[in-house]
């Protein structure tokens, strides 16, 4: 049986988040991390397509709060002690050098993630945190004030216990065997499946500011629309299928959503296409691209409104004009699925937030248990926003756990 003070179940992001911070502020700690795979911080390898995308240039903590679908309302304190500013901080004083983009989010100036592998892995080893890997962890026992925790290598003994296991199904069996109620999880960041000839052989084509609304629900969202190979992607898809993570799950990724793509009423649009038609006459149509859509999806929704490719403006009737009024306005698609996106794997679901302390991060069922991470009920739209959520939540939890520990 090996004894440690601490131990951190997960060598992700906050695991390894948490383990440097505690082992730096109680150096007579041991202080050790269970990871199950054979090396850890994976996930931080992969995100931001290999950059890590670690944060986002939201510097208000009743603003940056509005980027978690579940977990608002909860993490307005926490971010109150450990914000954007403060991530920065941490990483620059461990020579990481940061770089905000144009669009908000953060990376590390070598656009690698590499670098805050490297950063994880040398402070561990500075701080003389224990990491041991390919020990995926078998039971979790609270009793005489301690620990016990059986690994598939090994058994161990410990005062404290925080998890950082991110979305691990079998972690909270674990956690409900002991009392904590967990909500099933549910992707909440994926992009949606369409098969439709509006957007059919345009991939990589931008709407740059849509609005897009799930019928039959009061869930809408608005920003930039990419048309992929399979469907739409970028920010107005992928805030929406966070939000509506799910309703969307209820529906068996199954629905029909409504796209304005230039954010204008239907009878605002038609006054302007009615005005082309007069202005531009003799111009044909096809050609003459309006509201700034790329030309490949105005020529799309062109045909799409029984207009051919070498009609006049002054040949459309008026059948036809507020047939492509509507395909501007309020184009419905069929969602037939979803996607990936990226190597995003976020969830929606975990460990009940009304079973948190969140002035420490510690388990109201279990004292001496502290969570960080995905493991709670808590997800955000893409954009550095879940990165940041760990690094809160682990700092917290990283001033709190050593408290009444010799």
């Amino acid at each position: 049986m090996i004894e440690k003070d601490i131990i951190v179940v997960g060598g992700g992001a906050s695991g390894f988040f948490a383990a440097i911070n505690i082992a730096k502020q109680a150096p007579h700690l041991k202080v050790a991390i269970l990871e199950r795979g054979q090396k850890g911080l994976t996930k931080v390898k992969v995100s931001g397509g290999g950059r890590c995308n670690v944060t986002h240039a939201e510097f208000v903590p009743s603003e940056l709060v509005h980027n978690y679908p579940r977990g608002e309302k909860e993490l307005l304190g926490p971010f109150h002690q450990f914000m954007t500013g403060d991530t920065i901080a941490w990483f620059e004083e461990r020579g990481v050098e940061l770089k905000i983009e144009e669009d908000g989010r953060i990376f590390p100036a070598s656009n690698s993630s590499q670098t805050i592998v490297d950063c994880f892995l040398n402070e561990a080893n500075k701080y003389h945190v224990d990491v041991l890997y390919s020990h995926s962890l078998k039971s979790l026992k609270h009793a005489d004030s301690l620990f016990q925790l059986d690994t598939t290598k090994g058994h161990f003994l410990a005062k404290k216990v925080v998890i950082a296991t991110g979305s691990s199904a079998k972690m909270w069996g674990l956690l409900e065997g002991l009392g904590h109620t967990v909500s099933k999880a549910v992707p909440s960041l994926f992009t949606f499946k369409i098969s439709d000839e509006r957007i059919r052989d345009i991939p990589g084509v931008v709407a740059e500011n849509v609005n897009v609304k799930i019928l039959g629900t009061n869930l809408t969202s608005e920003g930039p629309l990419l048309i992929t190979h399979w469907g739409m992607s970028a920010p107005a898809i992928l805030k929406l299928s966070a939000f509506g993570a799910i309703e969307i799950a209820k529906r068996e990724y199954r629905f029909k959503i409504e796209v304005n793509f230039i954010r204008q009423s239907f009878t605002d649009c038609l006054d302007v296409l009615k005005n082309s038609k007069q202005a531009l006459a003799k111009k044909i149509a096809f050609k003459s691209t309006q509201f700034n859509l790329p030309k490949r999806l105005w020529h799309k929704l062109v045909l799409a409104s029984n207009i051919t490719e070498d009609a006049r403006w002054a040949d459309i009737n008026k059948l036809q004009l507020e047939t492509l009024a509507k395909q501007l306005t309020q184009a419905v698609f069929n969602v037939q699925g979803k996607s990936t996106f990226k190597e995003e794997f976020v969830t929606a679901g975990g460990v009940s937030l009304k079973e948190i302390n969140f002035k420490t991060f510690e388990s109201k069922c279990v004292p001496g248990i502290y969570f960080a991470g995905e493991v709670l009920d808590i997800d955000a739209i893409t954009g550095g926003f879940n990165f940041q959520n760990a690094w809160t939540g682990a700092h917290i939890v990283s001033q709190n756990v050593a408290k009444g520990l010799s």
